[in-house]
C-alpha cells in the first residue's frame, strides 16, 4: 500500500518553479511545492545559500531540488536566470522590492519574455503604492524576529508572569512567509491557466502575521466588555484567563496543557480530576473569568496537577477524551507514535 502522502507526489506535477530565495522562508516554501510535485530548480549565488552553513536545515528545505550557481552581479548570469524563466510558470524571490528591478528582473521585463509567469517576491514589511499604502517600511531590513515584533505578535508571547518570551519557532518566516506565498502563488498560477495572464505578487511577512491575529483582536474586545480594561496577553480568553484552557504545572515542573473549551469537555475533565463540584463553574454556564468563582476553580485545578508528576497525569489522560495533552519536548515529540512515519529529515508532511 502506498503511503498516503505519496498520493499528493503528482498534483503539482509539471509546474515549473524558479527559486531565487534564501535561508528559511522561500526555501521552505519551494519544498511545500516540491512535495507537492512541482519542479524546482533553486539558484544561488556563487558563494551559495547562506543557510548551507547550517548543514542539515539546507538539507531538509532543499533535497530533491536542483540547483545552480550564478553571479547575480554578472550580467552573462541574470541571462542565465532570464532563459529559466522563459518556460517557468512562478519564480519566486526574497530580495527587497527595488532589488529585482536592479538586477533586470523586475515584471514588466520578465512578463515581457513569458506573460504567463507569476512572480512571488517574500518581503519583510510589503511593498508601497503611493496611495493606499505609504508607509516608509518597504526596504528596511529584518528577520523573523523583527517582523514579529512589529506586526504584534512577539508581545503576544508572555510568560505567565507577563515576562517577554523568546519563540524558538520562526512563525513570521514559516507562517508569515512560506505558508502565505505558497497560497498566494498557487492562487496565482489557477489564474494564470484560466486567463493566460501572469502577475507580481508581494507577500509580506509582517502584515501576514498581523492578520494571523484575528483571536486575539476579538477576545480581547470580548473581555474588555466583562472587565473594563484591555487583558494582556496572558489574561487574554485563550491566553490563560479560563480555567478550563490553560497550562498547568505538574509536580515535577513539566506542564499539561488543558483546551477543555467546550463545556461537555470541562465536565470530563472535572470527572477525570474527581472535582465534581466543579462542572458548573464554566463560562457557558455564565461564570465568567473575572469572578471568584472562576478563578477559585483555576486554582483547585492548579492544585490537583500539582500533586502528581507529568508521566501520572499522561497515563490519567490518555484514555479520556477531553483535550487534554502533556507539553511534549521536541525529543519527547519525535519518539511518539504521531510521528512514528517522520522521514529521514525530520519531516511529517502535513497532510494525509
Amino acid at each position: 500500500m502506498a503511503n498516503q502522502a505519496d498520493t499528493m507526489k503528482n498534483c503539482l506535477a509539471g509546474l515549473r518553479v524558479v527559486d531565487l530565495t534564501r535561508n528559511l522562508p522561500g526555501p521552505f516554501a519551494t519544498r511545500l511545492l516540491a512535495d507537492l510535485g512541482a519542479d524546482i530548480i533553486k539558484i544561488e549565488p556563487l558563494n551559495g545559500d547562506p543557510a548551507r552553513a547550517f548543514g542539515e536545515l539546507f538539507t531538509a528545505l532543499n533535497h530533491g531540488k536542483e540547483t545552480q550557481k550564478v553571479d547575480f552581479r554578472d550580467p552573462a548570469g541574470i541571462e542565465t536566470i532570464k532563459t529559466h524563466l522563459k518556460d517557468a510558470d512562478v519564480m519566486l524571490d526574497s530580495f527587497r522590492p527595488e532589488v529585482l528591478e536592479g538586477m533586470g528582473l523586475d515584471a514588466k521585463t520578465l512578463h515581457a519574455i513569458n506573460p504567463k509567469l507569476v512572480i512571488v517576491s517574500i518581503t519583510g514589511y510589503g511593498v508601497v503604492d503611493g496611495e493606499s499604502i505609504t508607509h516608509d517600511w518597504a526596504n528596511k531590513a529584518g528577520h523573523d524576529i523583527n517582523f514579529m515584533a512589529m506586526s504584534g505578535v512577539l508581545d503576544q508571547l508572555k510568560t505567565a508572569d507577563g515576562d517577554q518570551a523568546m519563540p524558538n519557532i520562526q512563525f513570521a518566516d514559516l507562517a508569515g512567509g512560506s505558508d502565505t506565498a505558497v497560497i498566494t502563488l498557487l492562487a496565482a498560477v489557477l489564474s494564470a491557466q484560466r486567463t493566460g495572464k501572469g502577475r507580481y505578487v508581494a507577500v509580506s511577512m509582517t502584515h501576514s502575521l498581523y492578520q494571523h491575529l484575528v483571536m486575539p483582536k476579538a477576545t480581547g474586545k470580548l473581555v474588555a466588555s466583562f472587565s473594563g480594561k484591555n487583558p494582556k496577553p496572558e489574561h487574554d480568553f485563550l491566553g490563560g484567563l479560563l480555567p478550563c484552557y490553560r497550562l498547568y504545572k505538574t509536580a515535577d515542573d513539566r506542564h499539561m496543557a488543558v483546551g477543555s473549551l467546550e463545556l461537555k469537555f470541562w465536565q470530563g475533565l472535572c470527572d477525570v480530576l474527581e472535582l465534581p463540584e466543579l462542572k458548573t463553574k464554566h463560562w457557558q454556564m455564565g461564570v465568567m473569568p473575572n469572578t471568584r468563582d472562576s478563578q477559585e476553580a483555576a486554582q483547585l485545578v492548579a492544585d490537583t496537577f500539582a500533586s502528581y508528576g507529568l508521566a501520572h497525569w499522561q497515563q490519567v489522560f490518555e484514555s479520556a477524551d477531553v483535550c487534554v495533552t502533556p507539553v511534549l519536548t521536541l525529543e519527547e515529540a519525535r519518539a511518539h507514535p504521531l510521528f512514528a512515519h517522520q522521514d529521514e529529515h525530520g519531516a511529517t508532511l502535513g497532510w494525509q
